[in-house]
């Protein structure tokens, strides 16, 4: 069971996570390209529809991974409680910053006709912050410290 639950966890961080660090680091040049066309705002309104979905999605890997860690019996090792930790602050970058900030550039979009470069240097740091999180993220659970696989 513990091996399906890792890899259950290991797939919904591929395929949920992955798309919203792809497309939250796209939209900021993205939006700062769109021409002020509804057609010319569909990418941006793609990237921001992908995020939101699949940021919903990835509710499932923190889930996945505490279902994981209890089979596992590594709930309390402070690995996993340190990956834990980044996981919460990495969604709450994301539900605080990233989302409502890509909604504020998209209706500026739309309603201003552009955006200014300046209105997109906040979302990139967030962004990058985000994305960073889950890069130590990642690497607590690969190199888990005091794991028994040897790396």
């Amino acid at each position: 069971m513990t091996k399906f639950l890792l890899a259950l966890h290991v797939l919904a961080a591929i395929v949920a996570v992955g798309p919203v660090t792809v497309a939250a680091s796209m939209f900021p040049p993205a939006v700062r390209r769109a021409p002020a066309t509804e057609a010319g705002s569909g990418t941006v309104r793609l990237l921001h529809r992908i995020c939101r979905v699949y940021a919903g999605v990835g509710i499932a890997v923190p889930a996945l991974g505490l279902a994981t860690g209890a089979a596992m019996g590594v709930l309390g090792d402070a690995w996993l409680t340190t990956s834990m930790v980044l996981t919460a602050v990495a969604g709450g970058v994301l539900a605080a910053f990233v989302l409502p900030r890509q909604g504020e550039l998209l209706d500026e979009l739309t309603e201003q006709g552009g955006v200014e470069r300046a209105g997109t240097v906040r979302l990139a740091m967030f962004t990058g912050v985000f994305n960073l999180l889950w890069a130590t993220v990642t690497v607590l659970m690969i190199v888990r410290p005091g794991s028994t696989t040897g790396a």
